[in-house]
């Protein structure tokens, strides 16, 4: 028994330290990169004038190792079921080649941006609100440190994916590690305060298909809007991108935007309901 338990807290401290090192390699450094080292040269890309107080920054930090704890248990129970036999999947796939790790990877992206959209939509009902999703919203100016600042709720939903998705497609578990890889790159740029997406000559992104840092800051000053994770495809197909998301990039990367009536008219959700009163869950 005692040296069951030393196995799993090894396997534990392996996935914490694992996920903490991914952690600062992109908060830390991206923060470092952006917020110091190239403060001046981009300081017309910055999205906000303001920046975040120092203790928010270390606040979400700490509230990110706490996720990061989470993600570790989860990687023990993966662990412990993959040896018992329980991802069959995963096992058969480590054989099928360089092809299918690409194709599965690109799998798994595209299913976890589906999964991130409808979560996080959900997450924003007024009843789950509070319970699942408001940690991450008094993050009223996000920095690189926000990417894991969640509930405890939000940050099982979050990893419950990577449990579950191998279970039902075959993916090996070298692609598992990458797909973090690209998770965590992609959630800090999009909390980074800073609009790095190239613009073409109209003012709209260069890749108007992926999500910007202005596209999830604005999700973060109006919270009805904006639910996407790494595409734009959900919320222009549910109608749920902020109608002045174009507007807002062309301000970003210093571009005149296009026109106004090139917009297209999207309908929000209705406000979330914090307390006794009805407001947006970013709201001061």
């Amino acid at each position: 028994m005692a040296l069951w338990l030393d196995q799993i807290g090894q396997i534990w401290w392996a996935s914490l330290v694992r996920d903490t090192a991914r952690y600062a390699v992109f908060a830390i450094a991206i923060w470092a990169l952006l917020w110091v080292l190239l403060k001046a040269p981009l300081s017309g890309r910055k999205i906000r004038k303001e920046s975040p107080p120092a203790k928010q920054m270390v606040i979400e930090f700490l509230i990110s190792m706490r996720s990061i704890a989470i993600f570790a248990s989860v990687a023990v129970g993966m662990t412990l079921a993959s040896r018992a036999g329980y991802y069959p999947l995963s096992s058969m796939a480590h054989h099928w080649g360089p092809v299918w790790f690409g194709v599965s990877l690109v799998l798994m992206i595209l299913a976890h941006d589906a999964y991130y959209y409808w979560t996080h939509r959900l997450m924003h009902h007024p009843r789950l609100f509070r319970r699942f999703h408001r940690r991450h919203h008094l993050s009223l100016r996000p920095s690189p440190f926000t990417a894991y600042s969640f509930d405890l709720r939000e940050a099982v939903v979050m990893v419950s994916f990577v449990a579950i998705w191998p279970l039902v497609m075959p993916t090996p578990f070298a692609v598992i590690s990458m797909f973090v890889v690209h998770q965590i790159a992609r959630n800090t740029l999009a909390h980074c305060g800073y609009e790095l997406m190239p613009a073409k000559a109209d003012g709209t992104p260069l890749i108007d298909w992926l999500t910007t840092t202005t596209h999830h800051d604005l999700h973060h000053a109006d919270a009805r809007s904006n639910f996407g994770l790494y595409f734009t495809w959900w919320d222009r197909w549910m109608g749920t991108e902020n109608p002045a998301y174009h507007a807002a990039f062309a301000r970003a990367a210093a571009r005149k935007p296009r026109p106004a009536w090139n917009h297209p008219a999207a309908p929000l959700l209705a406000p979330v309901a914090v307390g006794s009163r009805t407001e947006s869950p970013s709201a001061p």
